[in-house]
């Protein structure tokens, strides 16, 4: 197997993750079995009870492991299916660490970094890599950060002990950064960044630069010169135009996928990128075009709802269109003033999320799209709104609500789920991971899917109400996709209506820019009709 480390220099956000995720893009088009894992220095367990103003999205797998975001970047450019050893953190390797020191698992030695911190990372490289051709490992944060030495002091171990770069690659990236008033891009920042990881004992094979400007010939050479790589190892990667989606196509321009190939030794040829030749041009000539209210409370943050907009963008190339996100405040929509701008929208989305804050905007929401056959898309939460907002406005129920968001309603359309009330902590406590969903025949939902059974994502603890079921059937808000095994409401839909589907799931977690999910591919489209009737 061979083994490609991704590290970061000068500063964070360089986009290591798309990085990493593009160059498995590119390794799979050459017919290699690719996996991409992250590592996180920080000393949370996993991202699960951080703050999206500190994370942004947390990105949820089949097993159910809550991880890093940039785990969704991986999944949406590869076809592998990641699993919880795909991203490891600092304070998953401590707790393993302490848990075997108090078993004596050490024999009474002395529990240090090295070696045993390191040997636990380098022991996960291992396990999230078998059976692939290439692992690529990215690491978080910045070269020089304290929490992350320790990984980058396992890499350099793992690196000596597998053969060096016959079977393992280092990969920089790094900021050259244009000075407006030098006129000039700037070398130094990287230099010192390659300094500091050669001081620690590892020296990049390939310098990935990130970019405003184009390097020109001088710039590599002089880079090449102080980094000490030949000249084709150093990489331009520029600000895309259009979409993340140019990056796989921009770094094979570069011949980044031949230098791989090259310095591993690999058996694979050049095939053809026709599939993301396709994606860009949809992306940048596209034939239609509609507007999408994203209505949440978090929609000043660029990564909380990251894989909600990935998905619109992926409804949009199935439907050859341009899908412009309008983010919405749903703080706003209190007042007739702030609902205005509903009225230029072509669909409506209300994500997943937690807590009341904001619930009142969405649910206006929801009653926008209901009573003005607005094609809505409520997900995880945003169905529960929808429930809500149909109970008090259609079925008279004026204060029915959910427990998450007052506790003393006397109609829960939503309520706690029995299994999570027992549960006293916080992480990983939720119902996590892939279920199984039944779908009815002749629903909205079993038109896009066209498939009886499907299985998708969780992240909740509050579920649709059984009791309250029969009375919103038969008033229009049809149940068409259950979990059979827990008697769970999965899917519900409005009958008098062109398209009107909340899912307790996330959907957005298994869509592709070559493979839209059904759900959201089926929402675009039913905008465009909106848009064509309007």
């Amino acid at each position: 197997m061979k083994y490609i480390f991704i590290t970061g220099g000068v500063v964070s956000s360089l986009g290591k993750g798309l990085t990493a995720a593009a160059i498995g893009a590119l390794l799979e088009l050459r017919g290699l079995t690719v996996r991409i894992q992250k590592f996180d220095p920080y000393l949370n367990v996993d991202p699960g009870t951080m703050s999206p103003f500190q994370h942004g999205e947390v990105y949820v797998l089949d097993d159910g492991a809550e991880t890093d975001l940039d785990l969704g970047h991986y999944e949406r450019f590869t076809s592998g299916q990641l699993s919880r050893l795909n991203n490891l953190t600092s304070g998953q390797i401590y707790e393993r660490v302490i848990t075997k020191e108090r078993r004596g698992d050490y024999l009474g030695k002395t529990v240090q970094v090295i070696p045993h911190v390191t040997n636990e990372i380098k022991s996960r490289i291992d396990e999230a890599g078998e059976g692939v051709d290439v692992l690529i490992t990215e690491i978080g944060g910045t070269i020089g950060d304290i929490e992350g030495l320790p990984f980058v002091e396992a890499l350099r171990q793992f690196g000596t002990e597998n053969g060096g770069r016959e079977n393992v690659l280092f990969i920089h990236v790094t900021l050259v950064p244009y000075l407006a008033a030098a006129g000039e891009l700037k070398t130094k920042p990287s230099q010192q960044s390659v300094a500091k990881l050669r001081e620690i004992g590892i020296q990049p094979d390939i310098l990935i630069c990130r970019t405003e400007e184009s390097l020109g010939d001088e710039v590599r050479e002089k880079l090449a010169m102080f980094c000490s790589v030949p000249v084709k190892a150093v990489i331009e990667e520029r600000d895309v135009e259009t979409s993340i989606y140019e990056l796989p196509l921009m770094l094979q321009k570069e011949n980044l996928d031949e230098l791989v190939v090259e310095y591993l030794g690999l058996d694979a040829p050049k095939k053809p990128m026709d599939k993301w030749h396709d994606v860009v041009r949809r992306l940048k000539y596209p034939a239609h075009k509609v507007t999408i209210g994203v209505v949440g409370k978090y929609i000043e943050l660029q990564d909380a709802y990251k894989s909600v907009y990935e998905s619109l963008t992926h409804g949009g190339i199935a439907n050859d269109t341009k899908v412009v996100i309008e983010r919405i405040d749903s703080e706003e929509l209190t007042t007739e003033e702030g609902r205005k701008c509903l009225e230029k929208l072509d669909g409506i989305l209300v994500p997943g999320g937690f807590g009341d804050r904001g619930t009142k905007g969405k649910i206006w929401a929801a009653r926008y799209a209901r009573e003005n056959k607005l094609p809505y898309f409520g997900l995880c939460m945003g169905m529960q709104i929808a429930v809500i907002e149909f109970a008090r406005n259609v079925l008279g129920l004026g204060d029915a609500n959910s427990p998450e968001f007052d506790e003393k309603t006397p109609h829960p359309v939503v309520h706690l789920m029995e299994e999570q009330k027992e549960v006293t902590q916080k992480g990983a406590s939720m119902r996590l991971g892939a279920y199984q969903c039944n779908l009815v025949d002749d629903t909205t939902a079993r038109n896009a899917y066209k498939e009886e059974v499907v299985s998708e994502r969780h992240r909740h603890r509050y579920e649709f109400n059984n009791s309250y079921r029969e009375a919103m059937e038969a008033k229009g808000l049809k149940v068409s996709g259950v979990n059979q095994k827990h008697n769970l409401v999965e899917i519900v839909e409005l009958e008098d209506h062109p398209w009107f589907v909340g899912v307790q799931f996330h959907p957005e977690f298994k869509s592709k820019p070559f493979k839209a999910h059904p759900l959201f591919a089926s929402f675009i489209s039913a905008a465009l009709e909106k848009k064509a009737n309007t």
